[in-house]
Formats: structure tokens, sequence, C-alpha cells
């Protein structure tokens, strides 16, 4: 073969190579790549939250509707409810701390009815307030228990209504009657009481008055996700109304009402 015919054939097999190996190291490269990872998607932080309870106090009880907004100038920590600002509404009923309950039983020991001697009237006190609660203490992690410090302060509404009693008369009927200066000796005459006249009786005597309330308190969260609201409450409630508020016949009348409670919260958050 002349000498130019093997030139020829040399620069075509050296073009050749670079093809090859390029080819080979793409394949490898392609056979060995590692496959892009897609960031988990991270759900929003709560900002609100609705829950609803129940309190039982020293001297009575009461059911309340909590709607926080959760608040701080930090993003990161929005989902850690540390400045929680509340709306709540109340609804409690107040008991006078010597009260009892009876029972009246006829001759075969079967029950006739149930009353509190000596109580006048009943009181109730609808309650709206402002409030704020800061964590100061644990970690708001799913599973775990955090310690937060709540205030509340608002205006009150207190109601109070006649405690009317069943009688049984001299001639057998029934009768009811409310506590007056007039009808004081058949009110405080354990053998005419048969039982208290129930929760509809002297609806329409029902009397307002204003009064304003204030309570401090701590919140243990046990919640098990940052969407769901569980806790227990515990703290001091303070009432003060514009007018003295009989409860017991011989009992004074006070303006001011201060009580300790328990309370159990549940509700959610988003």
């Amino acid at each position: 073969m002349p000498i130019s015919g093997k030139i020829v054939l040399f620069v075509l097999a050296c073009a050749s190579i670079p093809a090859g190996v390029y080819g080979q190291s793409v394949s490898s490269s392609a056979g060995n790549r590692t496959p892009l990872k897609v960031a988990p998607r991270i759900a929003p932080a709560p900002t609100s939250e609705i829950s609803f309870g129940y309190r039982l106090h020293t001297d009575g009880w009461s059911v309340y509707m909590d709607y926080g907004m959760m608040r701080t100038r930090e993003t990161k920590d929005k989902d850690k409810f540390y400045n929680t600002h509340i709306l709540q509404f109340e609804l409690s009923e107040k008991k006078h701390p010597k009260q009892e309950k009876l029972t009246v039983q006829d001759m075969g020991g079967n029950t006739l009815g149930k009353y509190v001697f000596g109580k006048i009237n009943n009181f109730y006190a609808v309650k709206g307030g402002y409030g704020y609660r800061k964590m100061i203490a644990g970690k708001p992690d799913p599973g775990s228990v955090s310690i937060h410090w709540t205030s509340v302060i608002g205006p009150s509404l207190g109601l109070l209504k006649p405690y009317y009693l069943n009688l049984d008369g001299l001639s057998g009927a029934n009768g009811s009657i409310k506590y007056s200066d007039d009808t004081r000796p058949k009110f405080l005459n354990q053998q005419l009481i048969i039982g208290g006249a129930g929760f509809s009786k002297g609806l329409s005597e029902m009397k307002a008055i204003p009064g304003a309330h204030f309570k401090t308190m701590f919140h243990f969260d046990f919640a098990a996700d940052k969407h769901t609201v569980l806790a227990v409450e515990t703290g001091v409630d303070i009432e003060y109304y514009a007018e003295p508020i009989p409860i017991l016949y011989n009992r004074e009348a006070q303006s001011y009402f201060a009580s300790l409670f328990m309370s159990v919260q549940f509700g959610k958050r988003w």
C-alpha cells in the first residue's frame, strides 16, 4: 500500500477513538446518576385556634369558648404559640359556699324533690373578655407539655333570678313561692317544702346587673400535634358587680366574688 494510503487510514482510526471514548463516558455517567431529592412540603404554621372548655370553681361552674390568634414578630416562632391573643365568651353560675341541697322523701322513701334550703336567688353571669397567653416553660413540640401564663379581663353581665319552692298546701294542692318578707314563714318551713320549682320558674323576673371580671391562670398544653388544642388550666377568677348579690337569706349579699378554678379545654388550630 502506498504511504499516502496508510496515512489516510491512520487519521481515520485516530478520529474514531475520541467518539468511542466519549460515548462510554456519557453512558457511564448516565448509569450512575443520583436522582434529585424533592424537599418535603411543610404545612403552614397555625395562626388561629378555637376551643371549648368547662371550669369547676370553688363557688360554681362555667362553660366557655376561646378564639385565639397567634402573633409573633419572628416567622420561625409562628408555630410555637409563644404569643396568643384570646377572645373569650363564658357562661357561669355562682353558688354560695354554704348552700346545701336537700332531698324530700315521702313515707315510703320515694323522692318527691330536691331543693336548697334558704336559697333566695339563682345567680348567673354572661362574660366576655380579651386575654393574652404566653409560653413560659416547656417545648411546643408534638407529644410534649408546654406551660403558659394566661390573663383575661372584660365586662360581665350578672343575671339574678328568684328561686322558687314548691310547697304542700293545707288543702293538698301544690303552690310555688319565692322569698319575701311576707312569705318568709312558709319559705323556711321545711315541713311544707317538697322541692325546687325548676329552672323555668322565675325567668320572666330575671334582673340584669352589670359588672366586670378578671382571671389569671396557668395553661398546660398536652396536645399531640400542632393542630389540636388539649389543655388543663388552673387559676383565680375575680368578679365585681354594681349591686350586692343576695343568694342565701341568712348570708350577707356581696358585690364581689373570688374563686379558684380548674378547667379542661379542647379544640383545634389552623
